[in-house]
């Protein structure tokens, strides 16, 4: 008998690690990520009347909206800032990290039929749509620079800063602060339905605990420190005062939320990597 062997290029098996994840195999599976990066971005705003154009009109008419209810009739502060720019400057911030959790906490249950027929790291999908909503952010963020660039030229007292430099990592960390909190919940969903439905609403609850619609001045020094707990409130402060030159930005809140999404991120991998085994038994 001649000795047949044969050489396979993809050995799939079973890793008993939580933290065991491959980086080279979602290396190798880029192109499904940029398939379904394409897929999520075409067919989100498909059969609509404005189409794209969406991505322009939400983050203009919240601007609008908060400008007219928390700036003429609540009269919140705003640090002596434009108001359409002091709203829009965080609403951009915020939004891409709350779409990322969003769109990434329904991810096992979404897609549950494609992950029974055929097998890819599972990671790929929650890693596409923060990619999908990063594209979605550089659009929204363009609108915000055409505004600032629109108030500056009017004199408005604008003081962009060095700290600009650090922008790409902010939104870095928006990412994978959404990515972490994003695959978290939709680990606890395939076993507890009531997670999906507490999503939005603890959203939104986060929106106003965060300073979006009231500067960090406005907070007493007393409870600054449980709003360092809070990791989106260091980044949208810090966000804002790159191009705003207004506020201020404690070192000790950038780093506690730093170590905040680094830890979120960890654990939610750790819970993913446990559910995933099974979780086709739980839907």
């Amino acid at each position: 008998m001649t000795d047949e062997r044969q050489n396979w290029t993809i050995v799939i098996r079973n890793r008993s690690g939580w933290l065991d994840i491959d980086l080279k195999e979602l290396w190798r599976y880029r192109d499904l990520i940029l398939l379904f990066v394409r897929r999520d971005f075409v067919t989100l705003y498909k059969q609509t009347i404005l189409g794209p154009a969406w991505f322009l009109v939400q983050p203009l008419f919240s601007t609008l909206v908060f400008t007219v209810v928390f700036g003429r009739i609540a009269k919140i502060p705003t640090d002596g800032l434009p108001q359409p720019l002091f709203y829009m400057s965080a609403i951009v911030a915020w939004n891409y990290f709350a779409s990322c959790l969003t769109a990434t906490s329904n991810t096992l249950i979404a897609n549950a039929g494609i992950f029974g027929k055929v097998y890819f790291p599972r990671l790929t999908v929650p890693l596409s749509v923060v990619i999908t909503n990063l594209l979605t952010f550089i659009i929204q963020f363009a609108v915000f620079l055409c505004l600032l660039l629109f108030f500056y030229l009017r004199g408005a007292a604008i003081k962009p800063n060095a700290l600009i430099f650090f922008v790409p990592f902010l939104i870095l960390q928006m990412g994978v602060l959404g990515l972490g909190f994003g695959v978290l919940v939709s680990s606890l969903t395939t076993k507890y339905r009531d997670f999906s439905f507490f999503v939005s609403f603890g959203v939104q609850l986060w929106m106003y605990a965060t300073p979006i619609v009231y500067p960090l001045s406005q907070i007493p020094e007393r409870w600054q420190w449980l709003y360092a707990l809070n990791p989106m409130a260091a980044v949208i402060g810090a966000f804002r005062y790159a191009f705003l030159g207004a506020g201020s930005v404690r070192p000790l809140h950038l780093v506690t939320s730093l170590a905040v999404t680094v830890v979120v991120l960890i654990f939610s991998i750790m819970l993913f990597r446990r559910v995933e085994k099974k979780f086709m038994d739980t839907i």
